[in-house]
């Protein structure tokens, strides 16, 4: 038994294959990210799912692509809390950038892979190699265009009075927007950055309003000239694109990829079905 997991910080997808690329199940878990989780709190969230704890010692093989993963010190710390959960398994942990690649160019060409979810990152993938330019610091400081630095902008701007009244209202009876409980989800309960990209969804709900369209093209503004635009070929190759914030906004997308001049390729919201195509092809 195979099991493929593509995982950001706000949940996993996971599916379990044969030898053939047959569907045994699937699942769905917690986000598995290392960078903001400890080990007993990753094992916890693995045995919440029956057919994960049914199943962890038929697994043969783990791929592992997640946010969190782009060090080594990560990738290590958590091929070891796998392997000693699925103690009969090959285990590969990646950074979720490879799960976009693998999904979005199956033929290997050349091309810029990025995703937008509730973090963002951006690669250019030569046919063989990824190559970053910018190596993420986080949600605190970077992940432009991403659903937790939408999910800020919206409190901010609400905070602030910057949001007009009739939105400020909706806003109100969508979320719990007192002082107590946003500052609870953000210095005392885990996963702040998933905690903010839940507010993507007004976002995406209302892109037709000039204020929301202002914020979304800030954003894209933003992720093209400080992540795209880092790679020289960045007019000659596809963009793809992996993520729910690049899978609702694609008009959006390619509205400002128009404007600089940039090829929109494939854009996808979860990246897990491509994957199986991959590894039945790669076993």
């Amino acid at each position: 038994m195979r099991l493929i997991v593509d995982s950001g910080s706000t949940k996993a997808d996971w599916i379990a294959i044969n030898e053939e690329g047959k569907v045994l199940f699937t699942t769905q878990t917690l986000g598995l990210n290392p960078e903001i989780l400890e080990k007993d709190e990753i094992i916890d969230r693995l045995n919440d799912r029956f057919d994960i704890l049914q199943n962890k010692k038929a697994a043969t093989h783990l791929f592992f692509y997640g946010a969190g993963c782009g060090t080594d010190r990560m990738k290590i710390m958590l091929s070891q809390v796998f392997q000693e959960y699925f103690p009969n398994a090959i285990i590969s942990v990646e950074e979720d950038t490879y799960a976009a690649v693998y999904a979005t160019t199956p033929k290997g060409e050349k091309a810029i892979v990025s995703i937008l979810g509730t973090g963002s990152n951006c690669s250019y993938f030569d046919g063989k190699e990824l190559h970053q330019k910018v190596q993420s610091l986080g949600y605190i400081v970077m992940d432009d265009c991403s659903g937790n630095v939408f999910g800020k902008e919206l409190i901010r701007k609400y905070y602030f009075n910057k949001m007009p009244k009739e939105l400020a209202a909706k806003f109100e009876k969508e979320y719990d927007m007192s002082a107590d409980a946003v500052k609870s989800k953000l210095y005392k309960e885990p996963n702040p950055n998933a905690y903010l990209a839940t507010f993507a969804k007004f976002l995406i709900q209302n892109k037709e309003t000039e204020f929301c369209r202002k914020i979304i093209f800030k954003g894209m503004k933003s992720f093209v000239k400080n992540y795209i635009k880092q790679f020289d070929n960045h007019k000659e190759v596809p963009v793809h694109f992996v993520g729910s914030i690049a899978f609702y906004l694609k008009d959006e997308l390619q509205e400002t990829f128009d404007k600089y001049e940039l090829q929109l390729g494939n854009v996808l919201r979860r990246p897990i079905d491509g994957l199986i195509a991959y590894h039945v092809a790669n076993k």
